[in-house]
């Protein structure tokens, strides 16, 4: 079967790999759908390493994935052959101090999709077939677009980021970054009741593709410098922030930009070990600095909106490829002038 696979920095490889076992009892047997190109897989792509995670192997990449039944596990009786499910990537281990704490997505052992956390990788799904538990299938109407169910994962990460915020109702919205996370982070946002959403981006083209989405206002802030600092003005101007952007710079600005006794959410990765931080302007203003990573029961709150079109993610949708054209769709990807979602499709 077909897999896309990274060796090193932008070492991405189609090759033929042995095609799965039949699935166990509990475990489901999968044909490719569709699935997203993740910031991380770009880092991967681009790097050989996300974060502290290094490539140490071969490494199938992509985590953002949904698929129809092939076949099913002798204990597996809610699914049938030609089901279509959207795929939890999350497989934590539920008997770890994390998971017993109901945090299974920050699980000691986790085995998560397309990752090199650990060693051996797990592997990820951009392949034509691959096994996954069955607790990780979510059924989808077979109506809806294997893209926009493959959009379950990064709209979950969205939800887990307004979840960390707590209740949106009512207020002032700081969103720095309008790549795919951000722009998911603007419509969960509204979604939740923000009253008002402002976004940082510094690229114009994204500007320009993201004035069909519900922000109330959109500022280059590279250009409109006046703008950006005006908000610092008074001890701060937004009652939430989410830095989707994972720029350092951008950490620091919405750190000052937020009012005393706000919140700023974490959502970007940076990509370094150690970032610098105006600590006393959060420290002496009480603005909580909030840590969130991926998501857990999310993950199903996403499908759920997903299924009922309460959150349309279409907008963010810009590119599909065959997997036969892998290196060409990370590439667009890969240029954010060009791109937001952009998926494999089988």
């Amino acid at each position: 079967m077909l897999a896309t696979v990274i060796h090193a920095a932008k070492d991405l490889r189609l090759e033929d790999r042995p095609d799965p076992q039949q699935p166990g009892p509990d475990q489901v047997l999968l044909a490719f759908g569709a699935g997203g190109i993740c910031g991380s897989d770009l880092s991967y792509f681009n790097k050989g390493r996300v974060g502290d995670f290094t490539v140490r192997e071969p490494l199938c990449l992509g985590h953002e994935f949904s698929g129809s039944v092939l076949e099913v596990g002798s204990g597996v009786t809610d699914l049938k052959v030609g089901d279509r499910v959207a795929v939890n990537p999350n497989h934590p281990c539920r008997v770890c101090r994390a998971c017993v704490a109901g945090k299974g997505h920050l699980c000691y052992k986790m085995q998560f999709f397309g990752s090199a956390a650990i060693f051996p990788h797990v592997q990820g799904v951009f392949r034509e077939r691959l096994v996954v538990e069955r607790k990780q299938c979510y059924r989808v109407s077979k109506l809806l677009d294997f893209r926009i169910a493959a959009m379950a994962e990064p709209l979950a990460v969205a939800l887990h980021a307004i979840n960390r915020a707590g209740s949106l109702v009512g207020k002032d919205v700081l969103i720095t970054g309008g790549g795919p996370i951000g722009c998911l982070v603007l419509l969960a946002a509204r979604h939740a009741g923000a009253k008002s959403i402002t976004v940082t981006e510094v690229s114009e083209k994204a500007i320009a593709r993201m004035q069909v989405l519900p922000a109330d206002e959109i500022v280059n802030s590279l250009q409109e410098t006046t703008r950006v600092e005006s908000w610092y003005a008074g001890k701060g101007h937004f009652d939430l922030s989410f830095e989707c952007s994972g720029n350092p710079a951008a950490l620091a600005s919405a750190i000052r930009a937020t009012a005393s006794g706000g919140k700023v959410v974490v959502v970007g990765m940076v990509g370094m070990p150690e970032v610098p931080l105006p600590v006393n302007p959060f420290v002496a203003r009480e603005v909580d600095l909030i840590g969130s990573f991926r998501f857990d029961a999310e993950f199903g709150q996403a499908v759920d909106v997903l299924a009922r079109g309460a959150i349309d993610v279409q907008p963010v949708m810009t590119h599909s490829f065959p997997m036969k054209a892998a290196q060409e769709a990370f590439m667009v990807a890969s240029d954010r002038d060009q791109s937001l979602k952009v998926h494999l499709v089988a």
